[in-house]
């Protein structure tokens, strides 16, 4: 694609990488094919390709954004479905990462969608704050049908009706690996999941010391800045980003670090890019350092050897989150692993489409993200699973709320497989059970 950016403009650090990444693209439309939206809307605009051309005309002519590119580049998932099948190599995430610091920062939303971003980016990275917004959705579920915005109810619609307690594991603290040493890693406990789903870090602790590991959950670690970076907000995006690469570096510095180890993948795949984010910043070198140690739990997991287990008879139904499966490229060891610790492991059709959840989309597009959702639900109860399972809370919580089919963490499977307690979604306490075979 042939660009017109001034000398000028690509002095910007920013303009310079988003005009590398559109000269890598050739007009292919390969894309469009595997857009989730696209899918569902069929409008071009609504293409990875539509909004690129959107996004170089926003820049190059450095426009006030309008209504209809910010509508169309909302309803972007950031899946990242598109990398996985350009051709090309356009690294889509890092432009449209850019597109919306840069609407962000020129266009004035509603006030509606001003309050409800303000309000998502000041609840949801701070477990205890979003702990008392979930309890208040819980309280205010009855009544939402009386919302006259889809955004609210959709909100009332994903609060859950049972809110797990408070686990002390999240606290800075260190865990003793059962028998001799085989690595020291530090635990991204995050911020919605320890409000949402306590068992998954304690599964976590539990699998990894077990395997050898001592697990350290660092002294200022916190949100991984994934949810207010994709909303724009590179202020407050990147503090958060810093304060987890201070608390991990001073881990490094210190005992030492063999890994940081993050079970929501849409939390690693930030991490993971944090050496990008901080490129010209004073943190860049420490930065650098923590995304090259920065993993998923099952791209550890496979080099610790996870035991053969003997649970056969449950059928697990593998949903590839899209931040696992495009974002960072993992998509054999989580089913390798769950085959390997007993479990029978089936794939939906069209796995590699998003299941609607993406952070806070399912919040801020409520429509596109149901009909994403059904049809993701048809593809998994399809395969008449006892169970699903996932790597990412978000869409934990997305499946969740329309199946009765058990949904829990792959390493709440493999934690329970190789001598953990039964995930908390099987048991017969009035959860769902599995139909076992």
């Amino acid at each position: 694609m042939q660009t017109t950016f001034t000398e000028k403009q690509l002095l910007d650090p920013a303009v310079q990488r988003s005009n590398e990444i559109l000269r890598n693209c050739v007009h292919c439309g390969f894309c469009t094919a595997t857009c989730p939206t696209y899918q569902v809307l069929g409008d071009e605009l609504d293409s990875p390709r539509g909004r690129i051309y959107l996004i170089k005309d926003m820049l190059e002519n450095e426009r006030v954004p309008d209504e209809k590119t910010v509508r169309h580049i909302d309803r972007c998932l950031s899946c990242l479905a598109c990398m996985t099948t350009c051709p090309s190599g356009v690294h889509y995430m890092h432009l449209v990462d850019h597109a919306r610091e840069y609407i962000e920062a020129n266009y004035k939303r509603p006030f509606s969608d001003r309050a409800l971003r303000w309000i998502l980016a000041r609840i949801l990275p701070y477990p205890m704050r979003f702990r008392w917004a979930l309890i208040g959705g819980r309280l205010g579920r009855p009544f939402r049908s009386l919302m006259p915005d889809a955004r609210l109810k959709a909100m009332l619609e994903m609060a859950p009706r049972n809110i797990p307690p408070v686990s002390r594991n999240d606290d800075p603290q260190s865990f003793a690996p059962k028998g001799a040493r085989k690595k020291r890693v530090a635990l991204m406990t995050g911020c919605a999941q320890k409000a949402l789903n306590t068992d998954i870090n304690d599964a976590t602790i539990r699998l990894l010391t077990r395997l050898g590991c001592e697990v350290v959950v660092a002294e200022g670690a916190g949100c991984c800045g994934a949810l207010t970076h994709h909303m724009g907000k590179t202020r407050e995006s990147h503090a958060s980003a810093a304060a987890n690469i201070r608390a991990w570096v001073r881990e490094m510095d210190g005992d030492g670090l063999d890994a940081i180890v993050i079970n929501t993948s849409g939390c690693g795949t930030t991490i993971k890019d944090y050496g990008h984010l901080f490129r010209n910043d004073a943190l860049a070198t420490d930065a650098a350092r923590v995304s090259t140690l920065a993993m998923d739990i099952t791209e550890l997991l496979v080099q610790l050897e996870v035991p053969a287990g003997d649970k056969k008879e449950l059928v697990v139904a593998y949903h590839a989150a899209c931040s696992l499966q495009h974002g960072q490229k993992v998509t054999s060891h989580p089913k390798n692993l769950l085959k390997t610790a007993g479990f029978t492991v089936l794939e939906p059709a069209d796995s590699h489409l998003c299941c609607g959840s993406a952070g806070t989309y399912n919040l801020m597009q409520p429509e596109i993200s149901r009909q994403l959702k059904h049809r993701k639900l048809r593809t998994l109860e399809a395969r008449n699973p006892d169970v699903i399972a996932a790597g990412n809370i978000g869409c934990m919580m997305q499946i969740g709320s329309g199946t009765d089919t058990p949904i829990v963490h792959t390493v709440e499977l493999l934690d329970w497989a190789t001598g953990g307690p039964e995930p908390r979604a099987l048991r017969d306490d009035g959860c769902k059970v599995p139909r076992l075979r």
